[in-house]
């Protein structure tokens, strides 16, 4: 099992912190098949072989991703796409 963790930095209010990760879970829901749902201030994600969350905390947001043994084959190339992803939805400021 192979597991991914991305922290980013952002200057976003709690509201366009909860939004830009909405967006995030759109587009890699969209891209890999996954059903989400808030849970407080984390956004819990998953399929079979996927499961994850995105925890917003104050000024960061930090997604962990476990893939199953098929998808760890994938890891690097998920890892980079969500980093860009994540990267572009939570600009600092």
């Amino acid at each position: 099992m192979s597991e991914i963790s991305i922290v980013q930095e952002h200057n976003l209010s709690p509201q366009q912190a909860r939004e830009a990760a909405q967006q995030v879970a759109q587009r890699i829901a969209a891209e890999y098949g996954l059903a989400c749902q808030w849970d407080g201030d984390v956004l819990r994600f998953e399929r079979s072989g996927v499961e994850g969350a995105l925890s917003l905390e104050g000024q960061r947001a930090a997604m962990r991703i476990r893939l199953g043994f098929f998808m760890g084959a994938f890891a690097p190339a998920i890892e980079a796409k969500v980093t860009e992803k994540m990267r572009k939805v939570f600009v600092t400021a």
